[in-house]
């Protein structure tokens, strides 16, 4: 298949494949790699599959994504009959592409491949920088862009900036007691314990203080025809947000709400956001805020509503009812303000600089709510992610 010394260039470009599709790899498993492709006997292709997938696989959803890759990759001895082949298997990829997102983004790796191109060293992420003449960069121009007003590359980028971000947890104080190396409190009874093991001669102290705890946070979204456009990003940024938190609780809400919390825990954000979709059946179509307030006060603000938790409400405020609907909202967002530490909504509606409380939805959020954000852009994103560490 390979002879020479081409066999290490080849498994590093495949790397290379694999990491542009989106897969973490490190300089060591490449070098791993590298050395078990050279210690076995590559006349079999079952052998240096086994030997790459035993290097470079480490957890389970990168299976699919690495077999897709070695199918591509090593069919062909050149390049060049490598990206016809791939050129020929792009239609049955667009036809479905909602059936396997890993393919989608193997596609787009592989077309970044120049034929005979050579393994390069990663490039080093590019810097936000402002020109001498003061115009912005296109990151900076991105960062500011209305995600209803942006393109699907544009989208996509947008996307890849939130799997970026730092989302730091912040913690709070309990009442609740730990060890501590120093404290302001002395730990009678671990002292008495290590003065017994010590014989009596010695009373070595022991402290212990409050401990600190990540507080739990749910995030109510709402999935409305009113919302399509930033609902997706949306969810990207609590994907993201998940990475630093074990008890982030996500619901999702247009005629009826959806606990997504499970579905949106898996580590591929794609994989996450496809069984999401497989979830929920009421995607972009009405809204019935207080309907689906009071069900997860009635039924869930028992169980995650807890510890000091912090409640992020994502919904327009546009409530598709008569006015006693507007009155039940106004009950249950009351409700819900008082079973939490913090109810914060975000209005992607705030983006327009005259805008004004007059529909009946937004009225009977308001006066219930502790802190009122705007939430449209990779901007005011970073703010918020700024103030849930300030929380």
């Amino acid at each position: 298949m390979i002879q020479g010394g081409a066999l290490a260039a080849n498994v590093a470009l495949f790397a290379q494949l694999l990491r542009r599709a989106g897969m973490s790899l490190g300089t060591d498993q490449v070098l791993l790699a590298t050395q078990a492709a050279s210690a076995i006997s590559i006349a079999r292709r079952e052998d240096l599959y086994w030997a790459l997938h035993a290097a470079l696989v480490t957890r389970r959803e990168q299976r699919a994504l690495f077999e897709q890759a070695f199918e591509l990759f090593w069919r062909d001895p050149s390049l060049r009959r490598q990206q016809a082949a791939m050129a020929a298997l792009l239609p049955s990829v667009t036809a479905a592409p909602r059936r396997d997102p890993t393919l989608q983004r193997l596609r787009d790796a592989w077309r970044a491949h120049a034929p005979g191109s050579k393994p390069a060293p990663p490039r080093p992420a590019p810097e936000e920088r402002v020109d001498a003449i003061m115009t912005y960069s296109d990151l900076e121009r991105l960062r500011h862009r209305d995600f209803a007003q942006m393109t699907a590359a544009e989208l996509r980028a947008a996307a890849d900036a939130i799997a970026r971000m730092r989302l730091r947890p912040a913690t709070i104080t309990t009442r609740r007691l730990r060890p501590r190396a120093r404290g302001p409190q002395l730990d009678l009874r671990r002292t008495l314990r290590a003065s017994v093991r010590a014989g009596g001669d010695q009373v070595p102290l022991r402290w212990r203080a409050p401990a600190r705890i990540v507080p739990p946070m749910v995030a109510l979204c709402d999935i409305s025809g009113s919302m399509q456009r930033y609902t997706r990003m949306l969810l990207h940024f609590l994907h993201a947000l998940g990475r630093g938190r074990r008890r982030l609780h996500v619901f999702v809400f247009g005629t009826r709400l959806c606990n997504i919390t499970r579905s949106l825990r898996e580590r591929d954000v794609d994989h996450a956001l496809a069984r999401v979709g497989r979830q929920v059946e009421d995607w972009s179509g009405g809204t019935r805020i207080g309907a689906c307030l009071r069900a997860f006060n009635l039924e869930w603000s028992r169980r995650v509503l807890g510890q000091r938790a912090v409640v992020l409400l994502i919904t327009d405020g546009l409530d598709r009812g008569h006015g006693e609907r507007a009155g039940e909202l106004a009950i249950e967002a009351a409700r819900l303000r008082r079973a939490c530490a913090r109810l914060v909504w975000l209005n992607p509606l705030l983006r327009f600089k005259g805008f004004e409380p007059r529909a009946r939805g937004v009225t009977a959020l308001l006066p219930n709510v502790d802190e009122h954000r705007p939430v449209h852009d990779l901007a005011s994103l970073g703010r918020l992610a700024a103030a849930l560490r300030g929380l």
